[in-house]
């Protein structure tokens, strides 16, 4: 296929270009190696479609993904999605705004809290949308920034206080991927009988090795000292 695309001139030639192409694995917890995978099987379109392997490694991306992302988190992003100012605040809805703390913030927000939260929605959506400052803004981080600059996160603090708990989603799930890869470094199959206590506190140990560091040895072994007698 490549040779093919170099003759009709699809492919510049030189050293080190084109020289092999093949279709990547996805991995389990990188969630950007599926985009370079789906990257190079439309890179390689031609040749997947002649190998007829096209189709099932679609199938296979979509499983992945289906899985990752059940029908609850894709309505959790679909209704976070209401709250994004790209495109004008084209996506902007009141009510989808209202559900996204209705059923997934229930208990960050008191009964009158949600109903102030409407009344928020409707002055937000007179103010902050048509305000020169809070023009040409794309992500909802970049919102939050600017509501706190301009003073209108006080003014507005449920909505702000929404945004902030929106922006902890990417944490949370980027957290909870890296403690299921360190999960597969520590309990190995040398290792499949470790109990869960234990198995949770090498998992701390590793996972905040950043705080595990400032730990001096001396006080570790201090404390197993005075655990009980030892010889």
């Amino acid at each position: 296929e490549i040779e093919r695309l170099i003759s009709i001139d699809e492919l510049d030639t030189g050293s080190g270009v084109n020289q092999i192409g093949t279709l990547q694995r996805a991995g389990d917890t990188r969630w950007s190696s599926h985009f370079r995978s789906i990257f190079s099987l439309l890179r390689l379109y031609n040749p997947t479609c002649t190998v007829d392997v096209f189709i099932v490694t679609i199938d296979s991306q979509l499983q992945e993904l289906n899985i990752k992302f059940n029908e609850h988190a894709v309505e959790l992003i679909i209704l976070s999605s209401a709250l994004n100012p790209n495109d004008g605040y084209r996506s902007f809805d009141c009510d989808k705004i209202c559900n996204l703390v209705e059923k997934f913030y229930p208990l960050d927000f008191t009964e009158q809290e949600k109903i102030l939260l409407k009344c928020q929605l409707q002055h937000y959506q007179f103010d902050v949308i048509n305000h020169p400052d809070m023009q040409n803004l794309c992500t909802i981080a970049g919102l939050c920034r600017k509501l706190v600059e301009t003073g209108k996160s006080e003014i507005y603090y449920l909505i702000d206080r929404l945004l902030r708990l929106v922006l902890t989603l990417p944490v949370s799930t980027a957290t909870t991927e890296q403690a299921f890869s360190a999960m597969k470094i520590i309990k190995t199959r040398l290792r499949s009988k470790m109990e869960d206590d234990f198995l949770t506190n090498c998992l701390v140990v590793y996972i905040e090795q950043a705080i595990a560091e400032k730990i001096s040895v001396d006080k570790i072994i201090d404390d197993f000292y005075d655990m009980k007698k030892r010889r």
